[in-house]
């Protein structure tokens, strides 16, 4: 995505994807279940925890606003995409109009 970058701060095995220097996506490197974790709007977040097996709360993340995603599990491989591009929506800077 235009303008992220990825980083290791958490030690080789995390992935963490930044744009402008905010996080909006982390993965675990080498792992038996391929997993991302996501920034998301909180009641969107209650809600596909509450549709899907393979979303749930994310680890070492504020709850609220952010969710795991099993890639292995029954999320569309579309909507995955989607969120993470909305992930990335949400922390990118925007510019101010005049």
């Amino acid at each position: 995505m235009a303008g992220s970058v990825e980083e290791f701060p958490f030690g080789p095995n995390t992935a963490v994807f930044k744009v402008a220097g905010k996080m909006f996506a982390l993965a675990p490197v080498e792992t038996d279940v391929p997993k991302v974790s996501v920034k998301c709007e909180p009641d969107l977040a209650t809600q596909l925890r509450q549709s899907y097996d393979a979303i749930g709360f994310a680890y070492h993340l504020n709850k609220r606003h952010w969710i795991s995603i099993d890639l292995a599990g029954d999320a569309p491989d579309g909507m995955i995409r989607d969120l993470v591009e909305d992930s990335f929506d949400l922390v990118r800077p925007r510019r101010r109009r005049p």
